[in-house]
Parts: C-alpha cells; structure tokens; sequence
C-alpha cells in the first residue's frame, strides 16, 4: 500500500510547537554557556521561557474562532483539531505556565533549587497538555499523556537528594507508568472493536462493538481517573504534593489536572457519546466518591501542601460533577470549563501565598506557620483568606460562580443526589479552608514571609480575575459556552 503524506498547516499547531520547539532551544543554547556566564544565564533563562509562553499566547488568541483540523490522514480524518475548545484549553495552560515561571523565580533561588532545566522540562509539559486538548486519535492522546507526564516526574524530584523529593518522583513515575498501562490496553481494546484509533472513526464503530468496547472504555476512563486524581485512583497524590518542590506542586495541580480533562472531555464527548449512558452513571459514582473522601481526608491535614492536595482531589471531583451531566444537559462541557478557569487563579493565587511563607524547601509549610500572618503581612493574608473563600465556594468569587455552573447542569441533568452531595461536602470544605484564616487572623506566630515584586503582583493579579469571575462571571461563561465541544462532531471528522 502506498503512504500517503499527511496534509500539515503549519500555523494550527504552531501553539504547542512554538513552546516545545522553545524548550528545544533553551537546551541548546545552554550547551553553549561557559562556567563562568552560567549565573546569568540562570538569570535570564525565565525572561526567556516567559517569552516563549507569550509568543505561543498571542498564537493561541488569534485561533479563537477558528474550527478545523491538521495533520489530516489519506482518509480525510485530522490527528490534530483545532477549535475553541482546544484553544480555550491552551490558553488555561500558557496561563497556568506564566504564572508557576512568577512564583517561582524567588523560591528557586532561595531554596537553592536555581536550576534552568526547570524551565525547559516545564516547557515541554505544557506542549503535551496542550495537545491532550487538540488530540484527535487515541494513539497522539497517548504520546501526548506522556510527553505531559515525563517532565513532571523529573520536576518533582528537583531537590535531590532530599529524600522526600526522591520519594515523590519515584512514587508519581511508578504510579504515572500504572495508569498509563490501563490507558494503553484500554487503546487497544477499543481499537480491536472498532478497527481504529480516530475519535470520528471510534464514535462510529463503537455501537457495534459490544463488551469489547465496553471494557476498552472502562480502561480509558481508570487510566484518566489516575491522572485526575479521582477517588479511589488518588493514592499518589497526597505524597507526591507533599515531597515536590512547592513550585512543581503548584504547577500540576492545575496543568496535569486540566490536560487529563481535556482528554477524557473529548473522548467522551466525541468518540464515545454512543457509551453516555454508561460512563456517565460511572463518572457520578466516582465523582461522589471523590469528593467525599477529598474533603473528609483533608480535614485532619497539619501540612497545608497535603491538605492542598486532598483539595485539588475534591474539585477534581467538582470537574467530574459537570462532566457527567454533559451528556444530558447543555452545559455540562461549558461548565467543566469554567471552572477549571477559575481553579486555575484560586489555586495558583493560594499556592503563591504558601510559597511565600515556606522557608527552605518543605520548611514552613506546617498549618502552625500561618500563624500570625495577617500581622506579619497584611495583604498576604487577606489575599489567602479570599482564595480559600474562593475554593470552599463562598460568593462573590469565582469558586462559588464555577460551582453554581456546575449545580446547575447536574440539576439539568437530573443528577439531584450529586448536586446534594456536591453542597454537603462543600459546606465540610470550609472547615479546613477557614480554619487557615482563623490561623492566620486570630492566633500570634512569628516568621519570614519572603514577597518579592514578582511574587505580589502574581497574588494581585489572581486576586483580581477571581473577583471578576465571581462579581460579573455571565460574560466569562459565554466564552466557555462558545468553546464547548456540542456539536463538534462534524469538525472532528474532518
């Protein structure tokens, strides 16, 4: 059989290639830095990644609008979609990229964590997030699950040879390997029931193919659910937040999160919405269970990172409320996007804070050094107290409008019991999320807080957008409406 060479426009995947290309740079030109200019070229090497992450940024922006596809096969199918889902998505990973570059600058370098390839490696993860969200054929959904995951196993071991850290990578490789073994045999499955790995070509044959597809199924929603962290696929979480340097902490618990999301998003919707009857009672089941126990367990966290991390497992749960409720409600998808919008500044902005008060590496992070900070920094702490407001789910913030959202197309989608569910763990939430301001505000303690320029302005400005999303969130929500997946079946295949 002859190959045929697929058709590429350059520009669409221009994106994730401008950051992933600009990792490859950075590389080599520091194969070219002599001893002596290696202080200033660790200086200069963030400028230079917040560059790239601009120049992708202005790329992204101007695909708003555009539905099409590249990379297109002899049969007419592209391996890469790009739309406003994708492009929304993309935006939420460049953000997410600029803002861990901001915090992370300062606490590098005093934590004796300086270290360009720290950049670089988080270069290459946001390109592989940023094709989970443009991801068109189960084998590039893969390929680019590990390209997201691999730089992040060696982030968090950044501060060998601390133990914890070591611990950390070997326990997010280990189990990152796990899942991903679920998601390939479940690939292959479904290849075997439906003779093909294209999401068009999958929503076609998934119909007839029985327990085959069934269980292909079940296997791509475990190997997502490890990487979402949903209950009882969250063992690793915890550890690994906990042991990574708190700027690789705060980098995944939005960027791994939302690109595992984005792929379960589009697979679901478009290649196996003939399944939502079956994968959407699975995905209310896990998603009760998520967040019952994300809530319950952090209730009795004395280290704000772990407890940060039970907390990332809850709204993953929150996330997987709207997803199952897309296929019965309009706006599941445009839900489910909104909020990881607004969890993106809420969770940023709070892991900001922490990293401010952390005094070396895992050193401050203890409930007990909040202690006081509202005398010790003022302004720190009224911006943590809105960002745990925010994450309990507390008007008007954007916490509380992406919950709203999400109530409201579980309710659409007749899922009354979740919604309860959803409420009651929310009201736990605030326990642990006000017992922060309570130290802060109503007990004394002493300590540094080390707030450079950078660092403050990054607070500011999640303060900021989490405002708005929470005073006037209509406009924000039209944007997500705008970039829902609802009747892209006709772009997806081709």
């Amino acid at each position: 059989m002859e190959f045929q060479v697929p058709t590429i426009n350059i520009l669409l995947i221009a994106p994730a290639a401008i950051v992933a290309g600009w990792g490859v740079l950075l590389m080599l030109i520091e194969l070219f830095i002599s001893d002596e200019a290696q202080e200033q070229w660790r200086q200069i090497v963030p400028g230079l990644a917040l560059v790239g992450l601009a120049l992708a940024f202005i790329q992204t922006v101007g695909l708003w609008g555009y539905d099409g596809g590249t990379f297109i096969l002899a049969d007419g199918h592209p391996m890469i979609v790009v739309d406003n889902f994708a492009t929304f998505l993309n935006i939420i990973f460049l953000l997410t990229g600029a803002l861990t570059i901001f915090i992370s600058v300062d606490f590098l370098r005093r934590t004796g964590l300086e270290r360009p390839e720290f950049y670089m490696l988080m270069l290459f993860s946001i390109s592989g997030m940023m094709l989970m969200g443009m991801a068109n054929d189960l084998i590039l959904v893969f390929l680019a699950l590990e390209l997201l995951s691999i730089p992040l196993y060696i982030m968090s071991g950044l501060a060998w040879p601390r133990t914890d850290s070591e611990e950390s990578a070997m326990k997010y490789f280990l189990l990152g390997a796990f899942s991903s073994g679920f998601l390939v045999y479940g690939i292959a499955l479904t290849y075997g029931a439906t003779g093909t790995t294209q999401l068009p070509g999958v929503m076609a044959g998934i119909a007839n193919g029985g327990s085959l597809a069934l269980a292909g199924a079940a296997l791509l929603l475990v190997g997502f659910a490890f990487k979402v962290a949903a209950v009882p696929f969250h063992m690793w979480t915890p550890d690994v937040y906990q042991g990574a340097p708190t700027a690789v902490t705060a980098f995944m618990s939005v960027g791994a999160k939302v690109g595992g999301f984005a792929a379960m998003l589009r697979i679901l919707i478009i290649a196996l919405p003939g399944l939502g009857d079956v994968w959407a009672p699975a995905l209310a089941v896990l998603s009760a269970l998520t967040l019952i126990v994300g809530n319950v367990v952090a209730l009795v966290q004395p280290n704000i990172k772990r407890m940060l991390a039970y907390s990332s497992i809850a709204h993953a749960g929150y996330i997987l409320i709207a997803v199952a409720s897309a296929p019965a409600s309009p706006d599941g998808v445009s839900a489910a996007l909104f909020y990881m919008f607004a969890y993106l500044f809420s969770n940023m902005g709070a892991f900001a804070v922490v990293i401010a008060i952390e005094r070396k590496t895992n050193e401050g992070v203890m409930l007990d050094d909040y202690k006081g900070l509202a005398k010790r920094h003022l302004g720190l702490a009224l911006a943590m107290a809105f960002f745990m407001l925010s994450l309990t789910g507390v008007p008007p913030t954007g916490g509380f409008s992406g919950k709203f959202f999400v109530f409201k197309a579980a309710i659409e989608a007749n899922l009354i019991w979740l919604t309860i569910v959803g409420v009651i763990t929310s009201a736990i939430s605030g326990y642990y999320y006000l017992r922060v301001v309570y130290t802060m505000f109503m007990q004394d303690g002493d300590g540094e807080v080390a707030a450079p320029e950078a660092l403050k302005w990054t607070v500011g400005f999640a303060v900021l957008v989490t405002a708005v999303l929470g005073f006037i969130p209509g406009p924000w929500f039209d944007i997500a409406r705008q970039a829902a997946l609802q009747g892209m079946q006709m772009v997806a295949g081709g």
